[in-house]
């Protein structure tokens, strides 16, 4: 009888380096404000290869922050995925914007860029594409309609550091983008996030208002505009910039270990691997493949029965979410392919430090619970 084992979805990668970071910021005077967050924010805009950084609490913060510089406020329209975590709409809706979505591609499970055009309207101020999963969304199709409409560009790169499309790196594309540092993602902090952008009024809007709108020269108690407390603390930065260091390997990592997934499932009936878009590097944040929704539960089921733990992803989509449902008269059916795909997404565990038994693991038991569901 084989030996069970019990394989999470996700697990962070500490090393000594982000302790010793740590306790670096610990023996010092500087718990917060300190130049650990400024080291944190150039290390992370050299890496993605933008101008500025600003370090926030989350990612849901770095959203909020760039609505808001943008000035989308009451009415304004932004134009978004249903197919998401729901932080991705909800900071539209805390400047009183609407969101408004359209069905995403079955798959590369982000924005379908054919319908965007259909979705703009004379209030429409923004497009917020989400690169889900950590693939980019089709940027060059998004830019253009930016362009040619006159529409402001946030990137919810949440998912995606160092994703790619067409050799551009995500959240560098737009006007600005946002990074979450969750301990599930590809780097993280425990929590906090990252807005960068190449503008210098974002930069000066953003840095302002994350710490309660504090004035250009930052001078205490001097207060110019509404703003929040946004900030992250120095130990937070602290292990922010050792990951960041790190980022490049754990990508690098996480396609290796993807690709060992994608060569040794694909002789699995009744499952549909994920997908990359010509023109992208994936940046794979989780490791997601479809199966038919009637079998989908029982399959998650049976697998964290083994002990490899498994989840459904996005389910319900936001639009069916109940707040979303009761505020704004969304039904089943609005958007039929990001619904398909909550209702027949499985999300295997997924992290750098997976041995080769553990994947193997995943497989045997994957293949023996499809055979009996199929």
């Amino acid at each position: 009888m084989k030996t069970k084992l019990n394989i999470p979805l996700s697990k962070p990668d500490i090393s000594e380096a982000e302790i010793q970071k740590v306790n670096e910021v610990l023996r010092s005077p500087r718990l917060s404000l300190g130049p650990v967050t400024q080291e944190f924010e150039e290390i992370f805009a050299e890496t993605m290869g933008s101008k500025y950084a600003v370090a926030c609490n989350s990612g849901t913060s770095a959203l909020h922050l760039a609505i808001r510089a943008l000035g989308i406020s009451d009415r304004d329209e932004v134009i978004t995925s249903p197919f998401s975590f729901i932080a991705s709409a909800n900071c539209i809706l805390f400047e009183r914007g609407t969101p408004v979505f359209v069905d995403v591609e079955a798959n590369s499970f982000n924005m379908d860029v054919s319908l965007i055009e259909a979705a703009i309207t004379p209030k429409t101020k923004a497009i917020l594409p989400v690169h889900v999963f950590g693939q980019c969304s089709n940027m060059t199709e998004i830019m253009a309609l930016a362009k040619k409409y006159n529409l402001k560009v946030i990137e919810d790169a949440c998912e995606a550091p160092l994703g790619t499309h067409r050799g551009q790196i995500s959240g560098t594309i737009g006007d600005c983008g946002a990074f979450g540092f969750y301990p599930n993602k590809q780097m993280t902090t425990g929590e906090g996030g990252m807005l960068i952008t190449n503008d210098d009024e974002i930069y000066r809007l953003t840095r302002s208002m994350r710490n309660q709108g504090r004035g250009d020269d930052m001078q205490w108690l001097s207060h110019t505009r509404l703003g929040y407390n946004y900030r992250i603390n120095e130990l937070t930065a602290a292990l922010g910039v050792v990951q960041t260091r790190r980022l490049p390997e754990f990508i690098s990592q996480r396609q290796r270990l993807a690709n060992k997934y994608l060569e040794m499932l694909k002789d699995i009936d009744g499952i549909r691997l994920p997908e990359t878009s010509e023109g992208n590097e994936h940046a794979w944040f989780v490791f997601g493949i479809r199966v038919r929704e009637e079998i989908r539960d029982q399959l998650i089921e049976e697998l964290n029965n083994t002990g490899v733990q498994s989840k459904a992803y996005f389910s319900p989509c936001i639009h069916l979410q109940e707040f979303y449902m009761e505020s704004y008269g969304y039904k089943e059916g609005d958007y039929p392919v990001a619904e398909s795909l909550s209702h027949e997404m499985v999300i295997l565990p997924f992290y750098p430090q997976m041995t080769d038994e553990e994947v193997a693991y995943v497989y045997e038991n994957l293949k023996t619970i499809m055979g009996k569901l199929n």
